[in-house]
């Protein structure tokens, strides 16, 4: 300890006559430098504190602090420093991370101010006792702390961290005064809505059962998002982003389409962000495409990061353009130009952000790059650090495109390992697809019954969270239904008739109005020699969804084994299957046998064939989208 202190700077001396530790006397050198402006001078100072060396004792006095009230003896806990020392350590910390804010060391900056909070979640795991007085500036200083953390890691360009530090500014109870935490609030729906990155899911391991789990950023935003904050324009942003959250697309773009069609706001970056994703989203909604270049010229050389998510936009517009035109040297321009405009995200954000490395590899696989899909899926799957589900999903159904089934299952079983249990319908079901693929049907019998089971103790669970799950539960009758539909089909296969009619018969329960309920009752049919019937079922079909390529295909495999008079027919219906999904090897090898049936279209069928098994040993279980 010191007795006494000498410091000289610009012609002030400031002597210390008590007891003060080297640490305190760095911290109000420091905090004296940095209110001069001597930035770098602040920094050297602040760097000469032991903080290793502190933090224990900090951590000790802030513990004993919170449990001294409630001792009747105190003589065996007399804190090891004051709770004034604590907050100049603090602040000393805090003006650290400010100082390398100042100078452009943001990732540096970011790690200081962690310490802050780390220190006292460690000290009072519980959070700070709401009742308690704690010194003025410690409370000042932690407010400050929390607020500026998760602005450190948008300045280092890492969302993922933002997002984890506004959780964690709203999820511990740090006691931060009400403008505070109104700002975080705000700041961070701001993010969500707003940032162009995919917030990946809190871990659900750790959530406790019942508890609401926001499934993307909308749900995270709106939940967190005061009322009374957003006015004017912005009201009709936060309509438009709702009806989006609710699925509604078409009302969502028609709200930000007027928003556009205003001539103050026909330029406004945020407006052309959000027409262009939900143009993405939208089956053949071809004015995406301009809004994304629209919004590529407002942002050019003013915001890489916005840069960024447009380009990653441009991608996703240009191939979703691919899968609409009829000539194949248009389609391959656009799958191109769609490669180019993702590789140029790609290296604007670094590989750090999680939807330009989604939608990359989602682009390589769909056009049979499978090595480089795998590579891009991967380096999603270590970014998000396995917590999303359809991270895993993808590579699972790269590794069957390469049929690599026992890989791609292994990946499956690692996610549901790290998944909640009321997430991992979708994982069993990919599961179930890889262990048909492998011929293991009995297992896959075994896998989808335990999915059905998981969505009926779900479905009972739901209790009076029922209106903010509404999505997820008709996203789960929707999985239910398809299941069944499986499920009929798994049965259909090994002639056990009874069983496969007791699952169509579960799922016309949930809805007579499917498409998929009326193939799989054709498929069942067919199998039992009964094709008109069969013929009849994928008519029904196609009359609730004309563009069900599977019953396109089925409806044409039906009328050659028909009748050989019907042969111009089934195979527009082929070619209508291709047009909508041009690397379908069954719609392929299909159309080869009605031109061998033809007799005079030999090579055509040749031509056929060749497709249709060159697309066979890169198909992946269930299509990548």
């Amino acid at each position: 300890m010191y007795s006494s202190f000498a410091y000289s700077s610009s012609n002030h001396w400031w002597w210390w006559k008590e007891s003060i530790s080297p640490a305190e006397a760095r911290a109000l050198l420091g905090r004296l430098e940095y209110q001069k402006g001597n930035i770098e001078g602040a920094l050297r100072v602040f760097e000469g504190i032991d903080i290793a060396a502190v933090i224990p004792k900090i951590k000790t006095t802030i513990a004993r602090r919170c449990e001294l009230p409630r001792r009747h003896s105190q003589s065996d806990a007399t804190p090891p420093m004051s709770i004034h020392a604590v907050s100049l350590l603090f602040e000393a910390i805090f003006l650290k991370a400010k100082s390398l804010q100042a100078l452009g060391r943001f990732t540096d900056a970011a790690q200081s101010c962690r310490v802050i909070l780390d220190t006292v979640e460690s000290a009072i795991p519980d959070g700070l006792p709401e009742n308690f007085a704690f010194d003025c500036k410690f409370l000042e200083t932690l407010n400050k702390a929390v607020e500026l953390l998760p602005e450190l890691w948008k300045l280092a360009y890492t969302p993922q961290e933002a997002i984890l530090a506004y959780r964690r500014a709203l999820l511990y109870q740090w006691n931060l005064d009400i403008e505070t935490r109104t700002k975080v609030e705000k700041d961070f729906a701001i993010f969500l809505l707003y940032s162009g990155n995919d917030a990946t899911p809190p871990n659900l391991r750790v959530q406790m059962e019942g508890a609401f789990i926001p499934r993307n950023n909308i749900e995270e935003a709106v939940e967190e998002l005061p009322p009374g904050i957003i006015e004017g324009k912005e009201k009709y942003i936060s309509l438009a982003l709702s009806y989006y959250a609710e699925g509604d697309n078409v009302i969502a773009l028609n709200l930000v389409r007027n928003l556009l069609n205003n001539r103050e706001h026909h330029n406004s970056i945020l407006e052309l962000l959000l027409a262009s994703k939900i143009c993405t989203e939208i089956p053949n909604c071809l004015e995406g495409l301009g809004y994304v270049e629209k919004l590529l010229s407002e942002v050019d050389g003013k915001c890489d990061e916005m840069a960024s998510v447009a380009n990653c936009l441009l991608g996703v517009s240009l191939s979703v353009q691919s899968r609409g035109v009829g000539s194949d040297s248009q389609r391959m321009s656009r799958q191109s130009k769609a490669l180019e405009a993702l590789e140029t995200a790609r290296r604007m954000t670094k590989e750090k952000n999680v939807s330009v490395l989604f939608h990359l590899s989602l682009e390589n696989a769909e056009q049979r790059k499978l090595d480089v899909a795998l590579y891009y899926a991967k380096q999603l799957l270590k970014l998000e650090a396995g917590s999303s589900i359809k991270g895993w999903i993808l590579l699972a159904r790269i590794l069957s495109a390469q049929k690599r089934y026992a890989d791609a299952e292994n990946i499956i079983d690692a996610a549901l390992d790290e998944t909640g249990k009321w997430y991992q319908g979708e994982l069993l079901r990919t599961k179930a697809k890889l262990q048909i693929a492998q011929g293991n049907l009995r297992d896959s019998i075994e896998t989808y019954t335990k999915l059905l089971a998981v969505l009926q103790v779900q479905r009972k669970g739901f209790g009076i969270q029922k209106k903010l799950l509404k999505n997820k539960r008709n996203n789960d009758r929707s999985l239910e239904m398809e299941t069944w539909h499986d499920l009929a089909n798994v049965y259909t296969s090994l002639c056990q008739w009874r069983d496969a009619e007791i699952c169509l018969s579960k799922s016309e329960a949930i809805s007579s109005h499917s498409a998929s309920r009326w193939h799989s009752t054709g498929l069942f049919y067919e199998a039992k020699g009964l094709h008109k019937e069969a013929l009849k079922s994928f008519g029904k079909a196609l009359d609730i969804e004309p563009n069900h390529v599977p019953s396109l295909i089925s409806t044409a495999v039906v009328l050659r084994q028909l009748s050989d008079q019907s042969l111009p027919v089934a195979k527009s219906f082929l070619t209508d299957a291709l047009r909508l999904e041009r690397t379908n090897p069954s719609a392929w090898y299909n159309l080869g046998l009605l031109h061998k049936s033809e007799g005079n279209s030999a090579m055509e069928a040749v031509e056929c064939f060749e497709a249709a098994a060159l697309l066979q040993e890169s198909a992946p279980v269930e299509p990548f989208r």
